[in-house]
């Protein structure tokens, strides 16, 4: 079955162009020109992956997200029309996977989709780890903490997951870029702060007194998994 793409997008001729050009790699896409139609489309026929604008009528990107991310962990991938930093800043906080400044080329977009969703379908192992009161499934791509469910959108589970393998070693910031595909760390180096903070936020970890992630300063981050220094 064809992956499928919704794009969430009010610029209808774009959308039109990259539904015929997204045709060509093998991907199935719907588009909605406003946020309450992509929304609705998100629920009656779940997407593989979110193509979604940050300028968009009655709501922007950031809200949409938002909504998205109270049910749903489909990847996003955020449209920004300028390039902006704060942009790219709040799309990530937000939950976005990764992100695009328009205008962009259309085979870009294609690489960044398929990078995204090849995150999700790698499955270095097919067991379930525990560490303390985590518990990671790596089959499924979950995560439990104290027997809760956590709920990452895929480059958190990517992070986390990195980190849990290399407990106790200092991963560094370019260790991780490399580790993880998709994001657009060239142009925002600091996206790897941002995810770490957004997974911390969620295991319910302090940054002065970490119990999971700890901040090697200049160098990058450790996971001293739930043993607390």
């Amino acid at each position: 079955m064809n992956p499928l793409v919704l794009i969430i997008d009010d610029d209808e001729r774009l959308g039109a162009l990259l539904t015929e050009y997204l045709g060509r790699f093998g991907f199935t896409v719907r588009t909605a020109a406003h946020p309450d139609a992509g929304l609705r489309i998100l629920k009656s026929e779940p997407p593989d992956i979110v193509i979604l604008d940050v300028m968009l009528p009655d709501m922007d990107g950031f809200a949409v997200c938002r909504r998205i991310r109270e049910t749903s962990r489909v990847p996003i991938v955020m449209l920004t029309a300028r390039g902006d930093v704060m942009d790219r800043i709040v799309g990530l906080e937000l939950g976005a996977d990764d992100y695009l400044p328009k205008p962009f080329e259309p085979r870009e977009l294609v690489a960044r989709i398929q990078a995204v969703l090849r995150r999700g379908k790698t499955s270095e192992e097919d067991e379930v780890l525990r560490v303390g009161a985590l518990e990671l499934n790596w089959t499924a791509r979950a995560a439990r903490i104290d027997g809760k469910d956590l709920v990452l959108t895929m480059a958190e589970f990517e992070l986390l997951g990195l980190l849990v393998r290399n407990r106790g070693r200092v991963l560094t910031r370019d260790r991780i870029m490399d580790a993880i595909k998709g994001l657009d760390w060239e142009s925002y180096d600091r996206s790897i702060d941002v995810l770490v903070s957004r997974l911390r936020q969620k295991l319910g970890d302090d940054a002065k007194r970490p119990a999971f992630i700890r901040t090697v300063r200049g160098t990058g981050y450790s996971f001293i998994g739930g043993s607390g220094e």
